[in-house]
């Protein structure tokens, strides 16, 4: 029966299967890559190479887009589960949550909900620290009481492992099973997933409610095969729910035009302003790498994030700004430590957390104040400025923070990233969900 579970919606190939594997009677087969070509996994037709190969013996065509995720090549053969699928107890959509949501969230939860009721696709695009997870909580327990198996997909691993344990406690019935690279859930199964983009590669017509959260970072937004991945992972029947707090401006023309269904929140949750961030120029910090007046900033702070463009510029301030403080340190994405560092953060070992984009979103440190050095840097978007101004002020106890961007020459992401910003607090005034 653990096999069975385990299979349940997703399509593997024979290395990525559980031993020992079940009848194939329950299974369907398809070639890795088709005649046309197609990857029958990621659905690339362009991206592809050949090689001798050791299994068939053969010159074999091979897709090169998701290769990491293992290789699909032309005598790969693909299984997918077509056995019964597992009842969900009822007591699996149980909430205990005693929170109150406020009217803001009370729209978008009732129109989210009503999409999962009737199978429909609606966008939630609300202000970073909204309180967006706590949107779904109504519709998601509507799903699992009724049956039915939801998947949160995000671009990224980091907003996997927030969301993980927040959904295990809303949920204590339905343990959810968080899947990333090296995750340790990847062998077990759960009517309730949380889950990066590219792992929905393995799923197919799998999921009952679909919900995408952080619809507009990378990579997703950039890569076609991940926009694929979720929609092979749902079911035909099925309903898809997007997050945002910064939709492209394509999405953002449709919601206020009416063509797209969405619920705008433009206020957060304890009724207090987003935070506005001020622009302060600092000189040319490419040769300087820390700046006087970031260096002064970095003093007064006990709780901050610093943000830098490039790894490499980040660890040459590491370095000067260790001198100071031997506590404070750096994270990216290829940071075997990254994970720990964040944790230690929180914990408050560490006064200043210098960073890349990799933590602009999906991580929530109450208290922290908030500088970006180089933001005139064309990684900075206008979406990744608002994002990262985000992290500052979210939390009811800690609704205010700094926030400066530091340059040398402002650009016009810059400048609209904060009119977004104040955008957002006219809007939330005038729908009566700020105090001030």
């Amino acid at each position: 029966m653990k096999n069975i579970l385990f299979f349940t919606g997703r399509e593997l190939t024979v290395e990525e299967m559980q031993e020992p594997i079940p009848d194939l009677h329950h299974f369907a087969v398809q070639p890795g890559v088709s005649d046309e070509p197609k990857c029958q996994r990621c659905g690339n037709e362009t991206n592809f190479s050949s090689h001798p190969c050791a299994r068939c013996g053969k010159e074999c065509l091979y897709c090169r887009n998701c290769i990491k995720m293992g290789k699909i090549s032309s005598c790969t053969t693909l299984y997918r589960w077509t056995g019964p699928e597992p009842d969900v107890p009822k007591a699996a959509g149980i909430l205990h949550w005693s929170g109150t949501l406020s009217p803001g969230q009370k729209t978008a939860s009732d129109n989210v909900l009503q999409a999962i009721q009737q199978q429909k696709e609606h966008t939630v695009w609300a202000v970073a620290g909204a309180g967006k997870t706590e949107v779904l909580f109504a519709g998601i327990a509507t799903a699992l009481s009724e049956g039915r198996r939801v998947c949160i997909a995000a671009p990224r691993s980091d907003v996997v492992r927030e969301l993980a344990p927040r959904l295990q406690n809303v949920f204590p019935n339905t343990p959810p099973a968080a899947l990333y690279g090296g995750s340790p859930d990847r062998h077990t199964y759960s009517p309730l997933v949380i889950s990066t983009t590219h792992q929905l590669f393995r799923y197919t017509a799998a999921f009952d409610v679909m919900i995408v959260d952080e619809v507009d970072a990378f990579p997703y937004t950039f890569d076609h095969s991940l926009q694929y991945a979720v929609q092979k992972a749902r079911k035909t029947e099925s309903a898809l729910i997007y997050l945002t707090a910064t939709p492209e401006p394509s999405w953002r023309e449709d919601i206020q035009s009416g063509k797209r269904d969405a619920t705008l929140i433009p206020a957060r949750y304890h009724r207090q302003p987003l935070p506005v961030p001020s622009m302060k120029w600092c000189g040319n910090w490419k040769k300087s790498i820390v700046p006087p007046a970031v260096l002064e900033w970095v003093k007064t702070k006990e709780k901050a994030l610093l943000f830098y463009p490039h790894i490499e510029t980040m660890e040459k301030a590491l370095a000067t700004l260790k001198a100071i403080d031997s506590r404070i340190e750096s994270v990216h994405a290829a940071d075997p430590l990254r994970k720990e560092k964040v944790a230690a953060m929180r914990r408050g070992e560490v006064p200043v957390l210098l960073t890349t984009t990799i933590l602009e979103r999906g991580v929530t440190f109450p208290g922290v104040d908030v500088a970006v050095v180089g933001a005139e840097d064309r990684v900075f978007t206008e979406s990744a400025l608002v994002q990262i101004a985000g992290r500052a002020g979210r939390s009811a106890d800690c609704p205010t923070g700094e926030i400066l961007f530091f340059h040398y020459g402002k650009t016009t992401a810059m400048v609209q990233s904060i009119e977004q910003i104040n955008e957002m607090n006219k809007l939330g005034r005038q729908k009566g969900l700020l105090d001030t």
